[in-house]
């Protein structure tokens, strides 16, 4: 379980990011290349590719829980200056941090135990690595990955106005919830945060479908989710479509079919679609609330909840065509 300890001068202090942090997505793509996200497997095999290579030093830092070194992914914009950040860290924090993830989650191999002793060979191989895994990561589809923070700031930016900081941040994970000014996410590991009056700033991941993740950085207390809806989903950056932006063409389709129940073959039939792609959707809708499911004998029905009814509300201008 992680528990996230608010005070009332916490609440006030919750920011949402104002831009996607370079860094950040770029350590939990690593993370992702060596998980098995269905929706992430034509990319995971060509970046596997493409990375293996000359970005390889990486997943040796970078464990598949997305909990890596956090002197890798300061939360800050641009990547220069993330890098920057990373290549001045203390000698005393890159050993700090290399032996809690060797800890947890790994042995220590020869190269990243001369990281921790600042050969400059070790650090001018990770600098290459950096630099090269952005280049095909984070910067080829920069403008998507942009569009889609976009979206997704908006949308919660929506709800923070409307429902509040407590119903924000719930619906930041399927299984988050309140236990008096406790947050609570379901985790594999037992972890108590106490913000002590700091707050903390809430970024979403284009990369990450995994549990969100909390870290202290210098610029303060992170919580990283998941967006809504991952990278290989967000279509064409120029889209005025926001739906479309922050749920993908097909689940914003969906959503909009499900302002009255219909049944997983009524979508397979009505919208063109595999029974697989209609399931792998309604099941990310489900995860965000946007859609309930319930079963009657056979058939299992969907359709919009309060929340679901009030993003197609909110967004009807914007909202184009099905596709």
């Amino acid at each position: 379980m992680l528990r996230v300890c608010f005070t009332a001068e916490d609440l006030l202090r919750v920011r949402f990011a104002d831009e996607p942090a370079p860094m950040v997505e770029l350590m939990l793509a690593v993370a992702t290349l060596q998980r098995s996200e269905a929706v992430f497997g034509l990319w995971r095999r060509r970046m596997g590719r493409a990375l293996t290579r000359s970005a390889g030093p990486l997943l040796e830092l970078v464990p598949a829980t997305g909990k890596g070194p956090l002197f890798l992914d300061p939360p800050i914009p641009g990547f220069d200056a993330g890098l920057e950040h990373v290549l001045s860290t203390p000698t005393a924090l890159v050993r700090s941090e290399l032996h809690r993830v060797h800890a947890r989650d790994r042995a220590p191999s020869p190269w990243t135990r001369l990281l921790a002793d600042r050969d400059r060979d070790s650090w001018q191989n990770l600098e290459h690595a950096l630099r090269t895994a952005h280049t095909h990561i984070v910067a080829a589809p920069w403008e998507r990955i942009r569009a889609g923070f976009d979206a997704e700031r908006a949308w919660r930016t929506h709800l923070l106005a409307g429902q509040g900081i407590h119903a924000m941040l719930t619906g930041l994970a399927p299984t988050a919830r309140w236990r008096e000014t406790t947050l609570e996410f379901d985790s594999t590991d037992d972890v108590e945060v106490s913000l002590d009056g700091t707050g903390i700033t809430v970024l979403p991941s284009v990369y990450w479908t995994g549990r969100p993740l909390v870290g202290r950085y210098a610029q303060g207390w992170f919580l990283v989710y998941p967006a809504v809806t991952p990278l290989p989903d967000i279509d064409d950056p120029t889209s005025t479509d926001t739906l479309a932006m922050l749920l993908g063409r097909t689940r914003a389709t969906i959503l909009e079919q499900l302002l009255r129940p219909r049944t997983g073959s009524d979508l397979v039939r009505d919208l063109g679609l595999a029974k697989s792609s209609v399931s792998e959707h309604t099941k990310a809708l489900r995860a965000a609330r946007l859609i309930t499911a319930q079963r009657d004998g056979k058939a299992i029905w969907h359709s919009c909840t309060p929340l679901g009814l009030e993003l197609l509300a909110c967004l009807p201008e914007s909202r184009g065509k099905p596709a």
